[in-house]
């Protein structure tokens, strides 16, 4: 329990609130601005990635959607934007349920929200996989959700994965992603 004089914020604060915010358990988090040229290329070679991944299997790309930094709306106080997500169930301009993976590119001043914070909050929500990426160590630390909790699946450095989603198989071949 928080604090008796600890604000709380619901997603219509969140809502009406300017620059790039999380909201998790009603407490805001700021997100950091511009993360860098690193950063940026990372998510980028990510996304072409997944959306390789999902076009290389017709039953992913027909029922498989990936998605970069896209608000997901857990509840009336938890907003998160993950840098990436893919999502196997129907959805409109908003993504309000469960993903089945999320991926977050973990630098100095995210680490201990990607590690902690978000571990603990996607496990509880169900997300079937986390992907923890490091670029400055060319490492993804694969999780999978067993009975809502994180069990370390892979450490992964310059070869492919196979992510069995509901839906699908999707191979991630992270030598795209960590080319020198």
């Amino acid at each position: 329990m928080g604090h008796p004089y600890q604000e709380h914020y619901t997603i219509e604060d969140y809502r009406q609130w300017q620059g790039d915010w999380e909201l998790i358990h009603g407490m805001p988090y700021a997100m950091t601005p511009s993360l860098g040229a690193t950063h940026q290329r990372c998510v980028t070679l990510l996304a072409r990635e997944l959306l390789d991944g999902l076009e290389k299997s017709p039953e992913c790309a027909e029922e498989c959607t990936a998605l970069v930094e896209m608000d997901w709306e857990i509840g009336s106080d938890t907003v998160i934007r993950p840098d990436l997500l893919v999502t196997c169930q129907p959805h409109d301009e908003r993504i309000t349920r469960t993903p089945e993976l999320v991926i977050e590119v973990v630098s100095a001043s995210s680490g201990k929200r990607d590690e902690h914070i978000k571990f603990e909050l996607y496990a509880q929500q169900g997300v079937s996989w986390y992907l923890l990426v490091y670029p400055d160590q060319q490492l993804t630390r694969v999780f999978r959700n067993e009975s809502g909790r994180f069990v370390k699946h892979a450490d992964v450095g310059k070869e492919a994965i196979e992510i069995p989603l509901e839906a699908c198989h999707l191979s991630l071949d992270f030598g795209r992603v960590w080319k020198d």
